[in-house]
């Protein structure tokens, strides 16, 4: 089974080599190429999983470890090995992962055919690829945040995917800034890790049982920082409030890539994480109430939100979110729901958010025949949520959906501009002393334009 788990991970390996050194020399393959290079790639990983899977239920093995070696080894203070473990967890969210990309990837195709990007979205749609098993399959945090900062880069680049718009360039630049947040978050988790275990490997974390009977032997206190610091990072990932904004906003790129990224998998990944982390849970109640409270804020955010947008590709991603905030609180609750039932929850929930996004442009390219067809007399939708909220006791309610809970406008008053203004204090002392110490004036700018105005003057 060694062999099989380890042409899981080299198939999509190979794909982001192959069409990256392509479009480096400026060579792209013709679509028909590249099409049956990704689905090479992607039939090879799928089957090699599925024989994995075979293998571990014939055997009953519940735990496969592939170790690569230390990378980096410090006697004593840190190592870092790249290792990737295959379990109950792992494998069947590998295989979600291999067949909604293929079925995606078959989709783009005939979507983007003779698109002038064509080549540019499939070489990031395969490190996306490649991003997903990495980090389905780690084992160590540091192989987890590689995998994790894969998934984001190829995402915020698919965002602005048309670049001749300055909309998706702006929104893409928007969801880069969220991940960079929760990113750091993360990698301040498996800073945490290395300083109080040693080591980031999720084995020697998470007990000696396998998943989902892991059993944590680390002090409340540490597991409830290093929960809350994941919890954060699953937050900008998966759009959990307070970072709900970027998720409309990523509804910019191309449709394959909405269903991909913020319908199916992608928005899953923070879902994912909790789960590998779920023994943490145990060690911290109070770690355990905040998973369920924000899980159940997302979703009613979501569910409130959802219900006054105007297009169906915002309602299709509220939608989603709302799922996930209940797998979220499904986590919280492991004491009384088997941790079995998130993960069925997220798989059944991928599938039928890819079915819906891969639909959308049929639906309203049908609608538009069908209002052709019978003039401007279609049903509009009425139900008792809509009656409630539209009367004068909840209009608040209204405009808070409406402006989806005033999440991006806080983002931006409370945390980028004080950033921002924190950032020019620096440059100005820097200058002065620059300026000081070299007897003249070393920059000719004086004054800052960002997009939120000028600043302040920097001379």
């Amino acid at each position: 089974m060694t062999f099989f788990g380890l042409l899981v991970i080299l198939a999509p390996c190979c794909l982001p080599v192959i069409l990256g050194v392509a479009s480096l020399l400026d060579q792209p393959f013709p679509e028909k190429t590249t099409t049956r290079i990704l689905q090479a790639g992607t039939a090879i990983g799928l089957l090699s999983a599925l024989a994995v899977l075979a293998g571990m239920l014939i055997l009953d093995i519940r735990f496969l470890a592939i170790s690569m070696g230390n990378w980096v080894a410090i006697p004593g203070l840190y190592h870092f090995s790249l290792k990737f473990i295959f379990d109950r967890l792992s494998v069947p969210f590998v295989i979600l992962a291999f067949v909604l990309a293929g079925t995606i990837g078959a989709f783009s195709s005939r979507y983007l055919h003779r698109e002038r990007g064509f080549n540019r979205f499939f070489v990031l749609y395969s490190i996306f690829l490649l991003g997903m098993v990495v980090t389905a399959l780690a084992g160590t945090s540091e192989t987890l945040f590689t995998g994790w900062e894969m998934v984001g880069l190829s995402s915020a680049l698919l965002v602005g995917y048309y670049q001749s718009r300055p909309g998706p360039a702006r929104n893409a630049l928007w969801v880069w800034s969220v991940y960079r947040f929760s990113d750091a978050a993360l990698l301040l988790a498996v800073v945490v890790m290395h300083h109080l275990g040693g080591e980031g490997d999720f084995d020697q974390l998470m007990g000696v049982d396998f998943w989902p009977y892991e059993h944590a032997e680390i002090p409340s206190g540490q597991a409830l920082l290093i929960g809350s610091l994941c919890l954060v990072a699953a937050a900008g990932k998966s759009a959990l409030i307070p970072f709900s904004g970027w998720l409309p906003r990523a509804m910019e790129g191309p449709t394959p890539s909405s269903a991909v990224f913020y319908g199916a998998v992608s928005v899953h990944l923070g879902v994912y994480m909790l789960l590998r982390l779920s023994p943490l849970l145990a060690c911290s109640t109070l770690l355990s109430v905040l998973v369920v409270v924000l899980g159940l804020s997302t979703a009613f955010f979501a569910f409130l939100a959802g219900s006054v947008q105007t297009d169906i590709k915002s309602i299709l991603s509220y939608a989603s979110l709302t799922q996930v905030g209940i797998m979220v609180a499904e986590i919280g609750l492991w004491k009384y729901i088997p941790l079995y039932v998130p993960l069925v929850h997220l798989i059944g929930h991928a599938c039928l958010r890819t079915s819906q996004f891969l639909r959308a442009p049929s639906i309203l390219n049908d609608y538009q025949r069908l209002e052709n067809a019978i003039g401007d007399h279609l049903p509009q939708a009425t139900t008792p949520w809509r009656r409630l909220v539209n009367g004068p006791a909840f209009s608040w309610l209204y405009r808070l959906g409406l402006e989806r809970g005033y999440f991006d406008a806080a983002l931006v008053t409370w945390g980028v501009r004080p950033f921002v203004r924190a950032a020019h204090w620096c440059d100005r002392l820097e200058r002065r002393w620059a300026n000081l110490l070299s007897g003249e004036t070393t920059r000719e700018s004086d004054r800052v334009t960002t997009p939120f105005g000028v600043i302040d003057e920097i001379s």
